[in-house]
């Protein structure tokens, strides 16, 4: 059996999730994937997978054995698509991953219109709110929302995001005013898991050198952006996410941003890719259809809760 194929069939069962959903997409039978499987474990001598009847998971030696193969299979297909050159046209599987309220808002519409345009590349979005190493992970593009410090990507700037407070205006009509972040300790705050359950922090306050950091007891905890706006916008109470993440509602009224004058600086947004993912056409094809795009979506964000 070849060894490269089998490593593509390898790939295909963790990418899917089991065996059996490895060989409907690579159009094989389950007992054909297994005997790849089985064929890559007999070479290097070892388990790489333990197996249920549902699912599959990685042993000790099949996470690093898995890394090594999506690395040999992206150097090969970029080495292909080099020789190819202009000829190839934008082909394959394009796998990209981004924050699960980011992929939904920007990526996800823009998707429906790169398929539309390129009908021989099938796409795979993976939205996740956790950083997402791209080469072990096997992917070709991510959308983050961070300062950056990994140099081996290549980095699209796309605009900047806020860290905001809100509160539905029938809420604050309600309850004390707030016009510092020490205010907050009297409201019911509604906390996204990622943005801090029981304490916010906000830059130092008269010339300190150290951070504010606002304790609470908070009255809802969750970790669904689309949740924790519903509630907000129902009048539960104080929250706090990125500017994005409200745009509409601070456009038609049902959100109000507050203490603006005491935010962190903003967080840049990025396209990301490896190094050499360029070369291959469906890589390069996406970047320059979706940079534009989204960079004029995050400027019109920017607007709207600029002007609240």
């Amino acid at each position: 059996m070849d060894r490269i194929d089998a490593m593509k069939v390898f790939v295909a069962a963790l990418d899917e999730g089991s065996l059996a959903a490895a060989g409907r997409r690579l159009g094989r039978s389950p007992a054909a994937v297994s005997r790849a499987i089985a064929f890559l474990e007999a070479h290097v001598g070892t388990a790489l997978l333990h197996r249920t009847t549902r699912a599959i998971k990685l042993s000790e030696a099949g996470e690093r054995y898995a890394v090594s193969c999506r690395r040999i299979l992206t150097d090969l297909e970029e080495a292909d698509l080099l020789v190819a050159g202009e000829r190839s046209a934008p082909r394959g599987m394009l796998t990209l991953t981004a924050p699960v309220a980011a992929g939904q808002d920007f990526l996800r519409p823009i998707l429906d219109k790169f398929i539309a345009k390129y009908p021989a590349v099938t796409v795979r979005l993976h939205l996740l709110d956790r950083p997402v190493n791209l080469i072990e992970e096997g992917i070709d593009v991510a959308m983050r929302i961070a300062h950056l410090a990994d140099s081996t990507l290549v980095a699209f700037p796309l605009g900047e995001v806020r860290r905001v407070v809100a509160a539905a205006p029938r809420y604050l009509a309600k309850h004390p005013a707030i016009a510092e972040p020490a205010d907050l300790a009297l409201h019911q705050i509604i906390s996204m898991t990622h943005f801090g359950v029981d304490s916010w922090s906000f830059p130092p306050a008269n010339n300190s050198a150290v951070a504010q950091a606002v304790q609470f007891a908070p009255r809802f905890i969750i970790n669904s952006v689309a949740g924790a706006v519903a509630s907000a916008v129902e009048g539960h109470g104080v929250t706090r996410l990125f500017s994005y993440h409200i745009a509409e509602q601070v456009k038609n009224g049902s959100l109000r941003i507050l203490l603006t004058d005491h935010e962190h600086p903003p967080l840049p947004a990025h396209l990301l890719t490896p190094h050499g993912r360029l070369a291959v056409p469906k890589v390069r094809a996406f970047v320059d259809f979706a940079v534009p795009l989204l960079r004029a979506r995050f400027k019109e964000m920017k607007q709207i809760t600029d002007t609240d």
